[in-house]
């Protein structure tokens, strides 16, 4: 180090990775500075400046001499693990400083010589008694691995079904080999699946063998984060909080739209769809050419988007007891992933391409459920699709955020496009007036249905609003509204085998209860009287789908879900 360098270092004073010290006059307390240092991000300790003022008051030759050894010492034998440490000395007026510089350490946590662990707090110190935090240093050394450590789930907390579509999908090459193709997928059971794949193997055994559940039948964190029905009731934070705000902050108390804990209760699957239906519906869509007639685009690539929140998801800290957050507002989107970087990974990486899972079991099997390829590319492909963002590894609420600019909307937001809600879940008055208006549309006795857009408002304890379509129905269409019920359709039941993609999507979406305005939104299409009658209806005739409130069919909450079957 230069004298120049160390005079612009003493002039910022100090802060999280660089401590001052006039002379070592306690071994103790200089080896608790190593361990924070150690157990942080590294940094550098100068010896032979005031901790107070900054002023310097250099080493004479001997003391040089006593120092360098006595940090040696201290490296060896106040630390454990012990540490290796550089040492260099800068020639001043009246001596020498010394500069010492720790690396962040490779065999966290590192604990002092009476067994406590340190980790830097800004320019202080603070002591580590919390789990968690030892948990964290350990996954960033590779010493624990959160995906495979057992929770308090079992067997009987797996969806099933979504295991056999990650079996289905894992194993195609075995199975057909052994004569079963995907158009026998859904004849086929969960049991008769295992067996094509290995005669020899059990349920239980093939979830062991594949690192879901551990010998003794409890659940890995990874089983029940890919496969779980709800992992939220182990790991209450394993889950995402979203919620689009009215202005530019997030400290505001109004807001257009959120999502409820129940709602987001499920897989990462499951979490990922419903995070993606969030910002379909929240975020505005735009004409992408001058035809008036062209179909609308989200103003921020779907793509791009669905990228990020699978990374959000499959890369997040999985000891960290935090939520990963969604904002939505006026002027750009925020996404906060618990944890920082993985060690050795700089956001610089990151924007290059650069990949180094924190979760590599997720990483894998993932890429069974969820549309993305495993390699480790999507930001590159979020920036490829035009995406522009700001990236923030934040150590102090150790979390890792992207923020993306939106456009700001000229257009003032009407009343009845924007109904205005409180966090504080107060009672709305636009549920009941939105109920009424229902009533009085399915009494509609004429051919046209009036194309007015209304605002579903779910009651205080959901506090959620979705947008309803009614279109134009006519006497021509083969489908039509009865007055006391749901949209009939009049074609014939669908068999199994006669399902189009597009249905065999819905029933897949649909394994967790979806409103109708959600499978339309699934599908890119309005939410028309029409095409719930072409692609949902026909589901449910079928008894591939089921009504969540069978006995109220044209109620507001109404949901559609999959009928399982063995």
């Amino acid at each position: 180090m230069t004298l120049e360098e160390l005079e612009n270092i003493i002039r910022h004073s100090e802060v999280s990775r660089v401590q001052f010290k006039e002379r070592i006059d306690d071994n103790y307390k200089i080896g608790a500075e190593m361990v924070a240092f150690s157990n942080s991000r590294g940094g550098i300790l100068i010896i032979g400046v005031k901790d107070k003022t900054g002023e310097k008051n250099p080493l004479s030759y001997e003391e040089l001499q006593d120092t360098n050894q006595a940090l040696s010492n201290i490296a060896t034998h106040n630390v454990d693990p012990r540490i290796g440490i550089e040492t260099d000395s800068v020639s001043v007026d009246g001596g020498h400083i010394i500069v010492v510089t720790i690396k962040e350490g490779i065999n966290k946590p590192y604990k002092d010589n009476k067994g406590i662990i340190w980790a830097k707090q800004g320019s202080d110190k603070r002591r580590i008694v919390d789990n968690n935090e030892i948990a964290e240093m350990m996954e960033e050394c590779g010493t624990f691995i959160p995906e495979v450590s057992s929770v308090d789930a079992t067997i009987d907390d797996l969806d099933l079904d979504t295991f056999k579509e990650y079996l289905l999908k894992r194993f195609e090459p075995p199975l057909r080999k052994n004569g079963i193709k995907p158009s026998d997928y859904d004849a086929k059971t969960l049991d008769e699946i295992i067996s094509a794949i290995s005669r020899n193997i059990t349920l239980d055994r093939l979830l062991t063998n594949l690192r879901f559940m551990r010998p003794d039948g409890r659940l890995t964190m990874a089983g029940l984060l890919l496969f779980g029905k709800a992992p939220q009731l182990v790991r209450p934070t394993l889950t995402a909080k979203c919620i689009s705000f009215y202005g530019t902050s997030i400290g505001g108390s109004r807001f257009r739209d959120r999502v409820n804990d129940a709602d987001m209760e499920g897989n990462l699957r499951h979490q990922y769809d419903t995070i993606m239906s969030f910002f379909r519906r929240n975020l505005r869509y735009v004409q992408p050419g001058e035809e008036f007639n062209t179909q609308g685009v989200l103003e921020l690539s779907d793509i791009a988007l669905s990228e990020l929140v699978m990374n959000a998801l499959i890369h997040r800290s999985l000891v960290r007891p935090a939520p990963i957050r969604i904002f939505i507002l006026d002027d750009k989107i925020e996404i906060h992933s618990p944890g920082t970087l993985p060690q050795g990974l700089a956001i610089g990486d990151i924007a290059n391409g650069t990949s180094m899972p924190r979760n590599e079991q997720l990483f894998y099997h993932a890429n069974f459920l969820l549309p993305y390829s495993g390699a480790g590319t999507g930001i590159l492909r979020a920036i490829d699709e035009g995406l522009k963002m700001n990236f923030k590894n934040d150590e102090q609420t150790k979390e890792f955020v992207i923020t993306i600019p939106r456009k700001v909307s000229n257009e003032p937001a009407s009343p009845i496009d924007e109904p205005v809600k409180e966090l504080s879940n107060g009672k709305s008055n636009q549920a009941e007036e939105l109920s009424n208006l229902q009533k009085e549309l399915s009494s509609e006795k004429s051919n046209q249905v009036t194309n007015e857009v209304t605002n579903q408002v779910t009651n205080q304890d959901t506090n959620q609003v979705t947008n309803q379509d009614t279109d134009q129905v006519t006497n021509q269409d083969t489908h039509h509204v009865s007055d006391q019920g749901p949209i009939i359709n009049t074609e014939k039941k669908l068999s199994r085998k006669d399902l189009t993609g597009k249905q065999k999507d819905i029933l897949n979406f649909c394994s967790v209860p979806r409103s109708a305005l959600e499978i339309m939104e699934r599908l890119s299409i309005t939410n028309q009287y029409y095409n719930r009658a072409k692609y949902i209806q026909p589901l449910v005739e079928a008894g591939f789908l089921k009504l969540t409130i069978p006995n109220s069919p044209t109620s507001p909450n109404q949901k559609y879900v999959k009928v399982k079957r063995k």
